[in-house]
């Protein structure tokens, strides 16, 4: 574990665990959700109200970021934690997903990746070295390791010369990123849904050595039983003294069902997203607030939940100005989104840290199945 920074196992319960990572910048309790702010904001939120709702850790996006308003320019300004106004540990990816998603005109080498920007259509060259290079004059906590993924279904060749290329990649990452105390370096397992590829892939990562680990190229269009399936063995093969942290993910019962597997770490753009676009999650699952059952309705989003938006506003308001096209909107309902996350992974920690994760997985699936509250 890079100095400075510790993982400490403070509980489990079958294959769950709780913990605490304690980096300078302050600790990271686990299963830990992190909010996704892609371009140095979380969308819609304040950082201060970002971390009222429980957030220890943000994510942010080495390609975005390096893109606009590029690298240097937020190194000169004091780094990322400073330019964004979030004084917590914050996680950035090493730019390869998104350079595979959204980059123009991409070539894959074994250098590296070129591409035309989707911004303005500049040429770029993300390696290894560079993105490490990226993430320091950022001045991340957790840094990422450069790996590429291939979108799911792919052949068995195409996914074993992905992965191979990935692993000589995490190689660089981790002999570029040197001797920095105080910043943890993860290493990032590939191989879709093969289990002989997955093995493959920690054995080589577990041989550089890492300060701790990611499950990749999930979430990629798979399927959750896929992925289920897939996180059945795949976070096993990785180190018991270090996080795990499952990439890209996801809705509530998936998170659920990847700390059951052993993750420790997850990230996700859909509460924000869906915050925007009118969805809310509650304990009883899914609303969509532009329905108009909801226009007269004077109760809470959810009468359990502390967040500002249900605590005094009602269904019907929220509607209307959702409706309204108002920003209160967005703020409120992501507000809300971010909280249930948090509120969830707080519960998952001290279901795992009693011994009744069992009975809280059962009691979450069975919240949920009842559905949304009658309609008045």
């Amino acid at each position: 574990m890079a100095q400075g920074c510790t993982f400490e196992r403070t509980g489990q319960d079958g294959k769950a665990r709780t913990g605490v990572i304690s980096t300078p910048r302050g600790d990271i309790r686990t299963p830990a959700f992190m909010p996704v702010g892609t371009t140095a904001t979380v969308k819609a939120m304040m950082p201060e109200s970002v971390r009222a709702t429980g957030a220890d850790i943000l994510l942010g996006n080495t390609y975005h970021l390096m893109l606009r308003p590029g690298a240097e320019r937020i190194h000169r300004l004091g780094g990322l934690h400073r330019f964004m106004n979030w004084d917590r540990p914050i996680l950035t990816d090493s730019g390869g997903f998104q350079v595979m998603s959204l980059a123009e005109l991409r070539k894959l080498t074994e250098k590296g990746v070129t591409f035309r920007s989707h911004i303005d259509g500049s040429r770029h060259e993300l390696t290894p070295e560079s993105s490490m290079e990226v993430q320091r004059l950022l001045g991340s906590d957790i840094v990422m390791a450069f790996d590429e993924c291939p979108a799911l279904p792919a052949d068995r060749d195409r996914i074993a010369s992905s992965m191979q290329l990935s692993m000589r990649w995490a190689a660089r990452s981790r002999e570029a990123f040197g001797d920095r105390p105080g910043h943890m370096l993860f290493g990032i397992q590939q191989g879709g849904l093969e289990q002989d590829f997955r093995e493959e892939s920690a054995k080589a990562l577990r041989e550089i050595g890492f300060d701790g680990y990611a499950v990749g190229g999930l979430a990629v269009g798979e399927g959750q039983e896929a992925m289920f399936s897939t996180l059945d063995f795949a976070p096993d093969m990785l180190p018991e003294d270090k996080p795990r942290y499952l990439m890209g993910v996801g809705k509530p019962d998936d998170i659920v069902g990847a700390v059951k597997r052993g993750i420790d770490m997850m990230d996700c753009v859909l509460p924000s997203r869906s915050g925007r676009t009118g969805q809310v999650f509650t304990r009883h699952g899914v609303v969509n607030i532009k329905n108009a059952r909801h226009s007269d309705d004077p109760r809470p989003l959810d009468e359990a939940c502390g967040c500002p938006a249900c605590r005094g506003y009602s269904r019907a308001y929220l509607h209307h100005v959702f409706r309204a096209g108002e920003m209160i909107s967005g703020m409120l309902l992501t507000w809300h989104n971010l909280h249930y996350f948090q509120d969830l992974m707080a519960g998952m920690r001290a279901a795992i840290a009693d011994g009744r994760f069992a009975q809280f997985e059962a009691e979450f699936h069975s919240q949920r199945a009842d559905g949304d509250i009658p309609q008045l």
